[in-house]
């Protein structure tokens, strides 16, 4: 993969990891880049040359933080 993030990150070398989350069939799957000094790139894992949203280091950690103490919602 050869690609310039829009943010000027280079992720030509990215080691992406898909999130332990995303369900098994294929569907609803992020994976981010590990590894890149301040940031956090996220895509769609099934759009793997799609766009690359980057967001700083520590956004992303409130995120996951975030996502980790906020019970799922029940359906109804």
């Amino acid at each position: 993969m050869t690609e310039m993030a829009s943010s000027g990150v280079d992720l030509t070398t990215a080691i992406w990891r898909r999130s332990s989350y995303s369900n098994g069939d294929g569907g609803s799957c992020v994976e981010v880049a590990d590894g890149l000094t301040g940031v956090a790139p996220v895509r769609d894992s099934k759009l793997s040359r799609g766009p690359v949203l980057t967001v700083t280091a520590p956004a992303w950690t409130s995120f996951v933080t975030a996502m980790k103490n906020t019970p799922a919602p029940q359906a109804s």
